[in-house]
C-alpha cells in the first residue's frame, strides 16, 4: 500500500544504524539524508551526535505536507507512525512570513500545511490557583500528537470568522508560531463553557483561562443562530 511505502520511507531518517538513532534525539548531528526506493529524500532528524557538524543545507522542498485534520504526507501518501510524526513535528517550526519549515542541525526545507499543523482533539477544566489564592477556571488541551498546552496570555485561544458566513474557525497556540485547530467536538464543549463580557462596548460570549477572557463571539449573533 502507498501508506507503507511512506512509512518505510521514514524509517530511513535516522543514522546508518536504523531507528535508534532516531530515538537517540532528533537534535543530534547527522549526515546526508535518508532516502525511499523511489528516490526521494526525507530530512535527517536523529543522528548519534558523532563528529563535527557540517554547515546546514537549506531551502529543501521536503515534499511533505500537513492536511486539515493533521494527517501528514511524504510524497502524497500518508504517513501512519505516529512516533515518526511527532519526531518530525518537534522540529517544525514557522517563518514570519507564515511559511512551514522542518529545520534540523544539518538541514532546513519546506513544507506545505493546509490549515494548522496540529489540532485539538480534547479538552478538560478546572479550577486551579494561578498564584493569587483564588481559584480560577483553567483550560487544558491535548493534541493529536499528544502535546498538552493550558490557554492563558502565552497559549491564547484565537476565533476566526468567516466575513461572510460567521463560520468560526477556532485555534490555540501550543508553540511560538504554531497553532493547534480546535476539533469541531472540542470546539462545542468550548461554547458550552461560555460566560458573556464586555469587551470594548459589545456584549461578547467567551470564555475565561489562567484570569484571560477570549472572546468567541458576540453574544447576540450566537443567541440568534440558537433559536
Amino acid at each position: 500500500m502507498a501508506s507503507d511505502h511512506a512509512d518505510k520511507a521514514v524509517n530511513g531518517l535516522g543514522t546508518a544504524n536504523g531507528e535508534g538513532g532516531v530515538q537517540d534525539g532528533v537534535m543530534g548531528q547527522t549526515a546526508g539524508h535518508g532516502s525511499d526506493k523511489r528516490g526521494g529524500n526525507l530530512p535527517r532528524v536523529g543522528g548519534s551526535g558523532l563528529g563535527r557538524p557540517r554547515p546546514k543545507q537549506e531551502c529543501r522542498n521536503f515534499q511533505m505536507r500537513i492536511d486539515s485534520n493533521g494527517t501528514w504526507y511524504y510524497q502524497g501518501s500518508p504517513i501512519n507512525r505516529k512516533e515518526l510524526v511527532c519526531l518530525f513535528a518537534s522540529v517544525l517550526k514557522r517563518d514570519p512570513d507564515g511559511g512551514f519549515w522542518l529545520e534540523t542541525p544539518v538541514e532546513r526545507g519546506r513544507i506545505e500545511v493546509e490549515d494548522a499543523p496540529f489540532v485539538a482533539v480534547e479538552m478538560c477544566w478546572k479550577d486551579c490557583d494561578c498564584g493569587d489564592g483564588r481559584p480560577r477556571q483553567c483550560l487544558t488541551f491535548r493534541t493529536n500528537l499528544d502535546e498538552i498546552v493550558t490557554a492563558n496570555a502565552e497559549y491564547p485561544i484565537r476565533v476566526h470568522l468567516c466575513p461572510k458566513t460567521r463560520q468560526p474557525r477556532p485555534y490555540i497556540t501550543i508553540r511560538p508560531g504554531l497553532e493547534a485547530k480546535i476539533s469541531r467536538a472540542v470546539f462545542y464543549e468550548l461554547v458550552a463553557l461560555g460566560q458573556t463580557e464586555t469587551v470594548d462596548g459589545r456584549e461578547m460570549l467567551g470564555v475565561w483561562s489562567e484570569g484571560v477572557f477570549f472572546p468567541i463571539d458576540e453574544a447576540h449573533v450566537l443567541d440568534t443562530a440558537a433559536e
